[in-house]
């Protein structure tokens, strides 16, 4: 019986010190896993981005993220194509470079403008696709196909079902008189706080209100611009923000933590939330998009396959915890589908000298930023990201919290194990005396 519990006790120690070490190990590599503190940067090498920055924008037209998630970079002869290729990334040999495309978007910005038109280079096709909505007369588009044909066989002519119009609506999350949009992000330019939002939603001077009723003021419009673009800035009212400040709400309780900002690349998969039409997600198919809407012309647009509707201007669109744009406009809706398309948080927030609030930094890309090859688990939703309950923070402890637990419990086991020991050999201690004394 006395082998039996000593044996017992040596299994506990042993299996509290094989606890210590393996918690250890967890808390280290959570450490090694989390990403820098606010405000750092992290530079992770990229050999591919840097051959195509080499080769420029005359012998390339772009990149891509394959239907294998595989990046795979346009280029327009072979020796390109094997020095994309030593770096691991697919290539397509095309025939017009990105500065032809782009002479393209210019021609067609210069041309007589025509509401109802959007247009995009599309890089897969090696093509500027002009999308013209219903509104748009035969007359427009005779004229505009003629426009096309000037440019070169490389623009394609389509029809699109519905209307390119922005997503403003009457009545919900922010208010301003008989019309709405919904917040985007929260930002920062280190004294005051705003909501980043769509700038065709109110000019300079709108005021906000959080309830329909014109109770609760949100905050006013301090910065704007639309059209040429999208964006502006609503200071809260006596310069507060709201308490979480870096998460996104997604309904039912739910939110993303937002840990930085970032430019999309075509073929990435992106989530958005809005105020009539919650949480959807879809695809980036064109970056610098051109859309004429009828109150004007914004330039430098994401186009994406995700659905939107009235009121759903301003919200925001992210992918990864990452912030990536507030949403413009677009034609359909969520039952038919559409395109939809998005103001670039980076270019906003540049231009209007703030960054996102809680202390999660920008890290702007380029214009057409290459696409990564993300790991399998990077091609779920938000999954990782989301936060049951809004006002639950993870918290700095957040990643290190199960080693800590191991941790704590074997020290706890340990402890028990040498009480036990020494509770033993007292009882041993006390009977043998006890004996000799007898």
């Amino acid at each position: 019986m006395r082998h039996a519990r000593r044996n017992l006790q040596r299994i506990a120690r042993l299996a509290a010190v094989g606890g210590l070490v393996w918690g250890g190990v967890m808390v280290s590599s959570a450490m090694a896993g989390e990403q820098p503190a606010p405000g750092g940067t992290s530079q992770t090498a990229d050999p591919t981005a840097d051959v195509v920055s080499r080769l420029g924008t005359s012998r390339t037209a772009g990149s891509w993220m394959g239907a294998d998630g595989r990046r795979v970079v346009a280029v327009t002869d072979t020796d390109a194509a094997a020095q994309v290729q030593r770096t691991g990334a697919d290539t397509r040999v095309v025939r017009y470079s990105m500065n032809r495309l782009r002479s393209a978007t210019e021609a067609l910005r210069e041309a007589p403008r025509v509401t109802g038109t959007a247009w995009a280079v599309d890089y897969a096709s090696n093509q500027v696709v002009v999308q013209a909505d219903s509104s748009v007369s035969a007359a427009d588009w005779s004229r505009m196909s003629g426009v096309a044909e000037r440019i070169g066989g490389f623009v394609h002519m389509e029809r699109t079902a519905g209307t390119f119009t922005t997503r403003l609506n009457g009545a919900a999350p922010i208010f301003a008189g008989v019309s709405r949009c919904s917040a985007g992000f929260n930002v920062t330019d280190g004294q005051n706080s705003f909501v980043l939002t769509a700038g065709h939603c109110g000019p300079v001077g709108t005021t906000w209100f959080a309830d329909g009723q014109g109770t609760a003021k949100l905050g006013t419009t301090v910065a704007s611009s639309f059209p040429g673009k999208d964006f502006s800035l609503v200071r809260y009212e006596n310069g507060e923000s709201v308490q979480n400040v870096g998460i996104v709400d997604i309904g039912e309780g739910r939110g993303i933590r937002i840990v930085g900002a970032a430019d999309p690349f075509v073929g990435q998969k992106v989530f958005r939330s809005g105020s009539t039409t919650g949480f959807r997600t879809g695809e980036v198919t064109a970056l610098n998009a051109t859309v004429n809407y009828p109150e004007g012309t914004v330039t430098g647009l994401i186009q994406t396959t995700v659905c939107a509707e009235g009121g759903d201007s301003g919200g925001p669109m992210f992918a990864q915890g990452l912030a990536l744009g507030v949403t413009s406009g677009g034609n359909g809706d969520c039952t038919t589908g559409g395109v939809t398309y998005f103001q670039p948080a980076t270019k906003a927030m540049a231009a209007l000298g703030v960054r996102l609030a809680g202390g999660a930094s920008a890290a702007a890309g380029a214009a057409a930023p290459a696409p990564p090859v993300p790991p399998a688990s990077q091609q779920a939703a938000a999954g990782s990201q989301t936060i049951e309950g809004i006002d639950v923070g993870l918290g700095p402890l957040g990643a290190v919290g199960p080693g800590l637990g191991v941790i704590v419990a074997s020290l706890f086991i340990l402890i028990i194990s040498r009480w036990i020991q020494s509770a033993q050999g007292r009882r041993n201690y006390r009977n043998y005396y006890s004996q000799t004394w007898a």
